[in-house]
């Protein structure tokens, strides 16, 4: 068995065809469909149900992902452990909420003076970016704090004061919890917030509208569509210029702090302590807020 056939493998299992595979590598698919027979065969077992509309995984190749994800991240890990003395190099690929304030400030101090590195960068929800750490996908990310995995350590980025935001038009709480809630989807850490909210004070949200950026949510919010649960930091330009209201909500459920997580058994690499040392430099520089 070679890495490079798990790599196909997972590539096969993450795209759901042959074709999308084929494609990503810029391989011809009669290889792909080879190297896929060729792990089935060594393995006694087919990893992949076939149908029209592509191939999805058999249980066992449920169990192989698994163990493949483990695989190459150990060498991944192998390659960089041998690195330690070197400048930090390589691909780095951090996963981020939409709403950490720090990010520019962090990716831009990081990227001029760490010039051999390959950043890339994903936003997802809470959830999601968990997962994908978990699994090997991701180096990192910034998550809202919650009760992550066991096997994830975490580095505190900064607290942060969740408000509850309408359009200048809405002043009271009753006029609020008519409205549409909009937010990110399920996954999220300050959907997930206002969500306990509503339900401590039995109150069911008239509607839910999600959305897949925080832009689009803010200028929604300030034009009447709904309501949204933001970090205040993000928004308190808005509040001054006169364009939205503020709302706020007690403590346990608007104090939360984002966290750069990344797996507890991973070889801390120079690259990822770098990128962990100018997170913490970034605490001491002023917030930029987000125009919209």
């Amino acid at each position: 068995m070679e890495f490079k056939d798990l790599e196909i493998f997972q590539l096969v299992a993450e795209k759901g065809t042959l074709t999308g595979a084929a494609k990503e590598l810029n391989y011809v698919q009669s290889n792909i469909t080879s190297r896929i027979r060729k792990l089935e065969t060594e393995m006694n077992t087919p990893l992949f149900n076939r149908h029209r509309r592509g191939m999805s995984l058999t249980p066992e190749g449920k169990k192989l992902l698994t163990y493949s994800e483990k695989i190459l991240s150990l060498k991944k890990e192998m390659k960089h452990a041998v690195q330690t003395n070197q400048e930090p190099s390589g691909k780095l690929e951090i996963g981020t909420v939409e709403t950490v304030i720090h990010l520019p400030t962090i990716l831009s101090s990081y990227v001029k003076k760490y010039k051999n590195v390959d950043l890339s960068l994903f936003t997802g929800v809470t959830q999601d970016l968990e997962e994908q750490v978990l699994h090997h996908k991701l180096d990192g990310a910034f998550i809202t704090e919650s009760d992550f995995h066991p096997d994830l350590v975490s580095l505190e980025v900064f607290q942060e004061e969740l408000v509850l935001i309408s359009d200048t038009r809405i002043s009271s709480l009753d006029e609020l919890v008519k409205e549409p809630v909009l937010c990110f989807s399920k996954g999220c850490g300050y959907r997930a917030r206002l969500a306990a909210w509503y339900k401590d004070e039995s109150i069911a949200p008239k509607k839910i509208m999600e959305f897949g950026t925080l832009e689009t949510i803010l200028r929604s919010t300030a034009m009447g569509l709904g309501v949204t649960f933001v970090p205040k930091s993000v928004v308190s330009h808005l509040e001054q210029d006169g364009q939205i209201r503020f709302h706020k909500l007690p403590d346990q459920y608007s104090k939360v702090k984002t966290v750069f997580i990344r797996r507890a058994d991973t070889f801390l690499t120079p690259t990822i302590e770098k990128f962990m040392e100018v997170i913490e430099s970034s605490k001491q520089d002023p917030l930029e807020p987000l125009n919209i």
